[in-house]
């Protein structure tokens, strides 16, 4: 009974945040600001998932959680070395 309110409480908490961070997206106004929200983004999904595994007591999503780190923390440092690059000249 607790673990489904504490699913329940989590699964509202991240789909808010989830429309906070897409509306920021879109909104940007900087590419800075959307690489942000688009690694908050997969953070929301990572954490939704890992939520799901802990309440079914699986770990059938945990390539995938462990992938979308490596992506997210290289696809971030790729967008910010380009900007930087991209100031610098």
């Amino acid at each position: 009974m607790m673990l489904t309110a504490a699913a329940w409480t989590a699964g509202i908490l991240l789909s808010l945040a989830a429309v906070l961070v897409i509306i920021r997206l879109m909104r940007g106004p900087s590419i800075l600001d959307r690489a942000i929200a688009m690694d908050v983004l997969l953070a929301i999904i990572m954490a939704a998932l890992c939520v799901d595994m802990a309440v079914n007591g699986h770990l059938n999503h945990m390539a995938f959680v462990v992938v979308a780190c490596v992506v997210g923390f290289i696809g971030t440092v790729t967008i910010s070395r380009y900007v930087t690059d991209r100031r610098n000249t």
